[in-house]
């Protein structure tokens, strides 16, 4: 079981929307991070390639910031199965493409503009990960 933090939950909560305002209200785009990772892809074209790179650049980079910073190691082990690492990777992104967008997009951007088809997607995506993890763990025994 993973320990409750309040205080970093609470700021990090904070910073994902005040990040998610500034990308709209700056730049006009969603911060659904299926989204902002395809702009990485061909076609290039417009301008917000650069942003999209810096966007995911500080996702991957944000955890050896906060162990700089720590000095306190914040990247968790998921699982060693590649093939199955591999496997959940095409399904969430499979998912993300089925559903419209990511749970960030939805969940995070679409339920606070009270986007009706955000709330059906981000109960999907949450019944959905309720459904994985109990056959996870319960029926795998993973």
């Amino acid at each position: 079981m993973t320990e409750f933090t309040p205080l970093a939950s609470f700021i990090g909560g904070t910073l994902i929307g005040l990040s998610a305002v500034l990308l709209m209200a700056l730049d006009g785009r969603i911060a659904g991070i299926s989204g902002i990772a395809a702009r990485l892809l061909p076609p290039y074209g417009d301008r917000s390639a650069l942003s999209a790179f810096g966007f995911v650049a500080g996702l991957v980079l944000a955890p050896f910031a906060v162990m700089a910073a720590t000095g306190q190691p914040v990247a968790q082990t998921v699982s060693s199965n590649l093939p199955l690492m591999a496997a959940a990777g095409f399904a969430v992104g499979f998912g993300a493409a089925l559903g419209g967008g990511c749970t960030s997009g939805h969940a995070v951007c679409g339920l606070s503009r009270l986007s009706k088809r955000s709330f059906a997607a981000t109960a999907i995506f949450m019944a959905a990960a309720f459904a994985t993890v109990f056959i996870v763990r319960h029926a795998i025994g993973g």
